[in-house]
């Protein structure tokens, strides 16, 4: 099993900041991915990106690719989701996911481990 808690979310104006923390503990030896995947009011959970454990590769959504970044401590088990120029559409909350299985994924079903979620809003 593996737990995962996310932090840093909150209320931010558009063109802000904001950087997103997601903690894992448990068997933190086993998840090969973490991504992160968000979900506004009325939609679907949508992926927004994911970084291999080992060797800090990334995978990004198109919607957030060159304002989001992704990077982990594999010290302190953390992931961390740097999100700049963010717009109201961002709005979401926003969920990290553990997955233990081979070769990434960017589906929900991909991923076995979920954490709560922290909520982030862009005011406009």
């Amino acid at each position: 099993q593996v737990q995962l808690a996310e932090s840093g979310g909150g209320l931010v104006q558009a063109g802000g900041s904001l950087r997103l923390s997601c903690a894992a503990s448990g068997r933190t030896s086993s998840p090969l991915f973490i991504g992160w995947f968000r979900q506004a009011p009325g939609k679907e959970r949508e992926f927004v990106v994911a970084i291999t454990w080992s060797s800090g590769l990334t995978y990004y959504g198109d919607s957030v690719k060159g304002r989001f970044t992704i990077s982990r401590d594999t010290a302190k088990n953390t992931v961390y989701l740097q999100m700049n120029s963010l717009k109201p559409e961002d709005t979401a909350v926003y969920y990290c996911a553990a997955r233990s299985r081979l070769l990434a994924s960017t589906t929900v079903n991909g991923y076995d481990y979920w954490g709560q979620g922290t909520q982030v809003t862009v005011s406009s």
